[in-house]
């Protein structure tokens, strides 16, 4: 177990995380988190992220209701990454999408 002093933020005190369905394994978005944010999300039990055009954290779901239960929070081999395992209540996506990622690439068909 690492604390969160010990992961390896980057220059803007960021580190990537990929959001993913606990029941499903999909992943439903990438969004960045700050030491902050990520305290914040261990105290409410929700995913909060730093909102890189706002320069501000993001609840995710504070406005929609779209809030996410966090089951786990996992760092890579190098801790400059991290996987938040959640329980979704709505959509991730601001579209209204289940998950962020439905464009397909076409040149990888």
């Amino acid at each position: 177990m690492k604390s969160i002093e010990e992961l390896k933020w980057d220059s803007r005190g960021l580190i990537p995380a990929v959001v993913q369905d606990a029941a499903s394994g999909e992943v439903l978005t990438v969004a960045y988190v700050s030491r902050e944010s990520l305290q914040k999300t261990h105290e409410l039990r929700e995913t909060v992220f730093y909102s890189r055009s706002r320069q501000c954290l993001w609840h995710k779901g504070e406005t929609s209701g779209n809030t996410q239960k966090v089951v786990s929070v996992m760092a890579d081999c190098d801790l400059d990454a991290l996987v938040i395992r959640v329980e979704p209540k709505g959509p991730a996506c601001h579209t209204g999408a289940r998950s962020c990622f439905f464009e397909e690439v076409t040149e990888f068909k």
